[in-house]
């Protein structure tokens, strides 16, 4: 089978800034040492960079998960074009098409079924799409985006301006050419390229599934670190229309954060979130299929599987009457339609439904463990 010709612009991009970064960085810093200035800069650049592709690439124009002012798009479009991952028509239409068919391998872009190195950078080394690369189909409703088609037209020229005009202005101004063409040019090209193809092999292959098994998402703490916040990718594929990844409030999701803050400033608007049932709801059919599964190793399977089954369907409907209630009072609580006696009353029904939960599903995850 002939393969796919290769992508030498990319072949060259991608092998001459690892290169670059991994023979400079140690000569330089054993030769001369970089300031803290440079080392700043090449650091903001690299958030720049990531959180431009996050918020912007993914959460707000892939997803729309939410929808933001012009300047905040403008922002970044800008700082996707430095960050060099194409232009975010065209990484938001490779995004959708991973979300519709992933794991296929034929029709997801990156599917890591194809093993680590396909899905980290193989993919794009060779041209696999000639066919489709240009069809935008799927992304009409971003063409409708002054911003995002200004990008796409301009997406080389922004490139320029931003990865050789932005790491010569900080080496005139620091006095430190070279140094920041290495730190800020080389290296946090490099480290914004492999952060973020992490998402697309790493989260597909290493870390937890409490939400679905249906595909290879994985939850992983340790990578949300470096890609701020993408990391718990199990959540996103199931619930992928949050602006979150990192629903606990200690999960590291600074993407997250962000929105927030553009929300608060007025910038950002109709954030979306996934109903904190169906949150629930997910995380409770995976621990019970878990549990059928290890249920085969015991005698009386059927007897523990009826028990189980009935125990799970209990404490669904608890917990869909909890926050039905909770939302009860919350609505009523916005019409001003609730009394003051009302209100304590749900409060304390809210309370007692509560505790009724927690202990069900202490006994109902020991039973579940088998």
């Amino acid at each position: 089978m002939t393969k796919p010709p290769l992508l030498w612009g990319n072949v060259i991009l991608f092998s001459t800034t690892l290169a670059a970064t991994l023979l400079l960085i140690p000569w330089y810093q054993l030769s001369y040492g970089f300031e803290a200035t440079i080392i700043v800069a090449a650091v903001l650049s690299l958030f720049f960079c990531g959180m431009s592709i996050t918020a912007g690439y993914h959460r707000l124009w892939s997803h729309r998960t939410y929808q933001a002012h012009w300047s905040v798009r403008l922002f970044f479009a800008i700082g996707g074009a430095f960050a060099l991952q194409n232009s975010a028509l065209h990484w938001s239409s490779d995004h959708r098409t991973h979300h519709k068919f992933v794991d296929h391998n034929e029709k997801d872009p990156y599917s890591a079924k194809r093993g680590f190195w396909y899905s980290h950078i193989g993919w794009m080394l060779r041209n696999y799409d000639i066919a489709t690369y240009d069809d935008y189909s799927n992304v009409r409703d971003l063409q409708k985006d002054p911003i995002v088609m200004w990008q796409h037209k301009y997406y080389l020229v922004l490139t320029l301006a931003t990865n050789v005009g932005f790491t010569l202005l900080i080496g005139w101004l620091s006095g430190q050419m070279i140094a920041s063409i290495i730190a800020v040019g080389f290296a946090r090209l490099v480290c914004s390229h492999h952060f973020t193809f992490f998402i697309n092999s790493w989260a597909h292959m290493w870390g937890d599934q409490p939400y679905t098994d249906k595909n290879t998402a994985k939850d992983n703490w340790l990578l949300a670190i470096f890609t701020h916040g993408e990391g718990y990718h199990n959540f996103h594929h199931i619930f992928e229309s949050d602006y979150r990844n990192g629903i606990k409030w200690y999960h590291y999701d600074p993407t997250k954060w962000l929105i927030s803050l553009l929300a608060w400033a007025g910038l950002a608007t109709k954030l979306r979130i996934t109903p904190p049932q169906k949150i629930e709801q997910a995380k409770l059919a995976m621990i019970l299929q878990r549990s059928q599964q290890r249920l085969a190793q015991h005698h009386n399977v059927d007897e523990l599987k009826l028990k189980l089954q009935q125990e799970y369907e209990q404490l669904v409907l608890k917990v869909n009457q909890f926050y039905q209630l909770k939302k009860k009072l919350f609505e009523d609580q916005k019409s001003l339609l609730l009394k003051e006696y009302d209100h304590m009353t749900i409060n304390n029904q809210l309370k007692e439904l509560n505790s009724a939960i927690k202990l069900q599903k202490k006994a109902w995850l020991k039973l579940a463990n088998v």
